[in-house]
């Protein structure tokens, strides 16, 4: 599949292995896990916990312990921030490129990157009011883009 914004082509990841098994390292209970990820979530977001886990814990697969994913782990504890992850880094990238913006006024390509996060802003936004994760009636406004981190 090709690039968003451009028209290369990406390089392929790692697949997860199919066979799902119990690694002879893990020493965690399904409790302890939760204990852990609980702990872990009221300093980090999502997206570090999993990798916290697996190179401080030797948890491979967070999935395969709960039987959920960590995002649903999350919800269901209500350890999740009102905005998703994803689109607070696109608000934070956003604020960087216009403080940026305001000391060099004719630079061009951080123009057209202001215009491409924007529309990722929209695109995202656009699905995440599809899937019920923000409210219907929330919009992103440049001006009040700091707010929304808070």
């Amino acid at each position: 599949m090709a690039r968003m914004h451009s028209r290369k082509k990406g390089k392929s990841g790692s697949t997860k292995p199919i066979v799902i098994k119990k690694k002879t390292w893990m020493n965690y209970t399904q409790q302890e896990v939760e204990q852990i990820i609980s702990k872990l979530a009221k300093e980090n977001p999502p997206s570090n916990i999993g990798l916290i886990l697996r190179d401080t814990y030797g948890i491979p697969d967070i999935k395969f312990v709960l039987n959920k994913k960590l995002t649903k782990f999350l919800e269901e504890k209500k350890l999740t921030k009102t905005l998703p992850e994803d689109l607070t880094n696109l608000i934070q990238k956003h604020i960087a490129i216009t403080k940026h913006l305001e000391k060099n006024k004719k630079d061009q390509p951080s123009k057209r990157g202001l215009i491409l996060t924007e529309s990722k802003i929209k695109r995202l936004v656009k699905y995440y009011k599809k899937t019920n994760r923000i409210p219907k009636d929330w919009k992103f406004d440049t001006k009040k883009a700091k707010l929304y981190l808070e």
